[in-house]
């Protein structure tokens, strides 16, 4: 197997439209940092929630190729470790997949190994020839951070972001063949994804979302590094979308423009109620 020349790669991508489109999208998310609101606060802390939830989830379905539900990884998050009705397997599997996200959350020092041990915690059949051509993989894409760190440009302007998550895509690609993920096997990916994420706080992007027909659409195209960036980067940039829009939420906003939407459709209802009416032409106009 060729694997990725991640630098290549990277550079090749940069500049391409879908990647320059998810680097405004991240850019005006990571410009709301550092918060200081405290309902902005407390709403990203509801999204980490919701994101750790909708990623256990993906997590799960990829491991046991299972129909996992969105209350299904609620319960589990909350603390269930059997759900009525449901299977054990994916409980199992759900229980699994936040314990990795977690474990990877809290990792330091040798990142091969922690990569290695969410292999082992989400059952992702690496034999140890895979192992190995990961941990090559990690030690280069550690390097490649480190000179990313080094760089003088800011990762919250749009060539920073942009640059940013070029390189977190061609390292994810990377990886994902050295692990020996394809469509047939998309549980080999389910550690590189949770790994993936994680890197992007350190390369200073945010975290982003795949649902499972996304790993399995991406999986492949792992031999054309403009396609699979072409389909990872907007939805990418969709989730960073979403992100913002869960800070910035107010309530009282929400509760107003909720009323205005009622009252709006109440006079569209009478409004077409009456439509058939035929108007008396020297009846005065009422405004409803």
């Amino acid at each position: 197997m060729i694997m990725v020349d991640v630098q290549a790669s990277m550079e090749a991508i940069a500049g391409r439209p879908a990647v320059a489109e998810a680097a405004e999208q991240g850019a005006r998310l990571v410009d709301l940092w550092p918060l200081t609101d405290a309902g902005h606060l407390a709403n990203d802390a509801k999204y980490a929630e919701d994101l750790q939830v909708r990623i256990s989830m993906v997590l799960a379905q990829l491991m046991t190729g299972g129909d996992v539900t969105i209350p299904d990884a609620e319960y589990v998050y909350e603390g269930a470790e059997d759900i009525p009705g449901r299977p054990q397997e994916l409980v199992d599997a759900l229980m699994a997949a936040n314990d990795a996200i977690e474990e990877a959350a809290q990792a330091q020092g040798d990142q091969s190994k922690t990569l290695a041990d969410l292999a082992e915690t989400l059952s992702s059949g690496w034999d140890q020839a895979r192992q190995q051509d990961v941990a090559a993989g990690v030690v280069k894409a550690e390097q490649s951070l480190n000179d990313q760190n080094k760089s003088p440009n800011s990762p919250q302007d749009e060539e920073g972001v942009a640059r940013a998550l070029s390189m977190s895509l061609m390292i994810c690609r990377d990886l994902l063949q050295r692990a020996g993920a394809d469509p047939d096997h998309a549980v080999a990916a389910a550690p590189i994804l949770v790994y993936v994420n994680e890197l992007n706080e350190r390369l200073g992007i945010p975290r982003g979302f795949l649902s499972d027909e996304d790993v399995t659409r991406a999986l492949g195209l792992l031999d054309d590094p403009e396609a699979f960036a072409d389909l990872l980067a907007p939805l990418t940039g969709a989730e960073w979308d979403h992100h913002r829009q869960e800070v910035l939420w107010d309530p009282e906003e929400a509760k107003r423009k909720a009323k205005e939407d009622d009252e709006r459709k109440s006079r569209e209802a009478l409004q077409a109620k009456f439509a058939h009416v035929p108007e008396e032409p020297n009846k005065p106009h009422i405004e409803l």
